[in-house]
């Protein structure tokens, strides 16, 4: 059993939830933009003090590791690894696309339908996203990629069960298909509250990151944009 710090800023979501466990005990979050350079070490800061805790006094530090905004995983991974260094405590690293599947409302659609695959989608700018396809097991089906959407997407899926599509990047396809069979969730987002159980596992299992070397998962390069000029 342990006390574990989790970390979240893949998207716009700034999150920091803290569980013992594998149970919540305490979370700060905020979905307001990329706010995470003013407000993710001050949460973390926060709910520390808040629970008489010290980083030191923690088993371990999840941070999840992307695929999502370049700036805001260097922000949380730069966060994650100096606490870890600080407090001498170990990484846990968990999929930002795997923990969207531990959503509440994903998980009521789930038992609604009663089986069913899970789709995670994170807008990644026109009609491309990151993805991934997860069984009710959470084992991956399709692993994380960018994918390109259109009407024919996922068709080989949807022609034999159900899939539940959410995140900000299920809007967009959405929008486009006309499958019977598939699902849209509203409104989900990652947050640090969904990593609990899951980092409580790989606890348990010993799925620890060598802290020195560990990198985000960004799927795709960088691009940096030069500002138009003002005429």
């Amino acid at each position: 059993m342990a006390l574990i710090l989790n970390i979240e800023s893949a998207t716009t979501m700034c999150s920091v939830a803290l569980g013992r466990d594998g149970q919540l005990v305490d979370v700060m979050e905020v979905n307001d933009g990329y706010s995470h350079a003013e407000n993710l070490a001050v949460f973390v800061d926060e709910i520390l003090k808040k629970n008489h805790l010290k980083v030191s006094d923690l088993d371990a530090i999840a941070i999840s590791e992307g695929p999502g905004s370049y700036t805001g995983l260097r922000i949380g991974v730069s966060l994650a690894k100096g606490l870890c260094y600080g407090g001498n405590v170990p990484l846990i690293a968990v999929n930002t696309l795997q923990q969207m599947c531990m959503h509440p409302d994903v998980v009521r659609e789930l038992n609604f339908r009663k089986d069913g695959l899970l789709c995670p989608m994170l807008d990644a700018r026109r009609m491309e996203v990151y993805t991934a396809l997860y069984d009710v097991g959470l084992k991956a089906i399709l692993e994380p990629i960018n994918k390109i959407l259109d009407e024919t997407s996922y068709q080989e899926f949807l022609s034999t069960e159900p899939v539940i599509f959410f995140g900000n990047g299920s809007d967009k396809f959405k929008e486009i298909s006309t499958n019977p069979s598939a699902y849209f969730v509203a409104d989900v987002f990652p947050s640090a509250v969904q990593m609990i159980g899951l980092s409580e596992m790989k606890f348990q299992q010993n799925q620890l990151e060598d802290v020195a070397y560990f990198e985000p998962f960004y799927l795709k390069e960088f691009q940096a944009t030069t500002p138009r000029k003002l005429v």
